[in-house]
């Protein structure tokens, strides 16, 4: 379980173009992660 000040795990996921995005290809830029919930649910 991620706890707030430990660093994510790395990952990748598709672009709004389905090409692959990797958090470590972030480093060092401001990274805002948000897990969309399930539709018609406030998020």
């Amino acid at each position: 379980m991620p706890t707030i000040g430990t660093p994510a795990p790395d990952f990748s996921l598709p672009d709004d173009q389905g090409q692959p995005v990797t958090l470590s290809a972030l480093r060092g830029k401001r990274v805002v992660l948000f897990f969309y919930p399930k539709d018609a649910t406030p998020g």
